[in-house]
């Protein structure tokens, strides 16, 4: 099979002829229809992530059908039509896992980290972390929901029942959250790089009912601030844009540090959170909700052989919504 490799940080994925992969029992053999390119995949190739496994296949927004199944296969048939997302395996045991948050497993193995993903022809994954995709998604439409939404959901989800709800940071995550506040009857505020005037208008097409510079204050103290761009000032931003008692989230895996900031700013019984990876249960309640708030996604398609292009138009902000590689 055909395959994008990463060898070491910092050097560019290369193309590659693999033998195709084996199920072991409880995993099924899927045929890659498309992936989408997540900003993690960004942090592993420029080595922000710093333990992949090497060689690698990049990928976990994955979306294919099942072609052979492992031993113990009982989840899924031939042909199902399933997406695999960023978390790929939990030891099911650790005091996590029995607590229902198996997000924080002791030992858990990611997609396109650990294991290989989803930058190939074929891919392998463990039945248990592979859903149905809702029918009403086309391929190419349904893998950023496999993590761009269901980080979104799940940082939305720990933000909050409020209803002023600013996202900093408009790419893929942002843009498939926004439509969820909205359907939950929320008002969305989006802050772009400064001048992003494309990224603005992009927001405000969604729905966002204000829209402006990370640098600005929105014209009413939010409820919740959800970051999904990598820059630690702007945890400072948003709590100063957020009201008393209200939350600010860090949906990203990957940071800059945080400069310091006076107590003022977190005083008021303010909270400061972050998002680890994602469960099996906001895969299925996403998954069910993303048909019902009539989900749109941006996307742009590349073929596989465009891999390195699509990482380096995300690294340069040329993307509006996902890029999404199809072999």
């Amino acid at each position: 099979m055909r395959a994008q490799v990463l060898t070491a940080a910092h050097r560019p994925l290369a193309m590659t002829e693999l033998a195709p992969p084996k199920p072991a029992a409880g995993e099924v053999l899927i045929a890659v229809k498309a992936c989408a390119v997540c900003r993690t995949d960004l942090h592993i190739v420029d080595g922000e992530l710093a333990h992949p496994k090497l060689p690698l296949v990049p990928g976990h927004e994955i979306v294919g059908t099942v072609v052979e199944k492992g031993a113990e296969v009982d989840r899924h048939q031939l042909g199902d039509r399933v997406g695999v997302p960023w978390l790929g395996w939990t030891c099911g045991v650790c005091e996590y896992c029995r607590s229902g948050r198996e997000n924080l497993c002791d030992r858990a193995r990611f997609t396109g980290y650990q294991i290989d993903g989803g930058y190939a022809e074929l891919t392998v994954a463990d039945q248990r972390y592979c859903f149905p995709i809702p029918p009403s998604f086309d391929d190419v439409a349904a893998a950023p929901l496999l993590c761009a939404g269901l980080i979104g959901y799940r940082t939305l989800r720990l933000s909050g029942d409020g209803e002023r709800i600013g996202i900093y940071g408009f790419g893929a995550a942002a843009h498939i959250v926004a439509q969820v506040a909205r359907f939950q009857g929320r008002q969305v505020f989006a802050f772009t790089k400064r001048g992003d005037t494309a990224a603005q208008d992009f927001a405000r097409g969604l729905g966002a009912v204000w829209a402006g510079g990370s640098d600005e204050m929105p014209p009413e103290l939010l409820d919740a601030a959800l970051i999904f761009a990598p820059v630690g000032a702007l945890i400072t931003a948003a709590l100063k844009a957020t009201r008393k008692g209200g939350t600010v989230v860090s949906g990203g895996i990957h940071m800059s540090d945080i400069p310091s900031f006076p107590y003022a700013l977190l005083w008021e019984e303010r909270v400061i959170r972050s998002v680890a990876n994602l469960t099996r249960r906001d895969a299925e309640e996403f998954l069910a909700l993303a048909p019902r708030a009539g989900i749109v996604t941006t996307t742009r398609p590349y073929p596989l052989a465009g891999a390195n292009q699509a990482l380096n138009d995300l690294r340069d902000g040329r993307l509006e919504g996902a890029a999404v590689l199809v072999p």
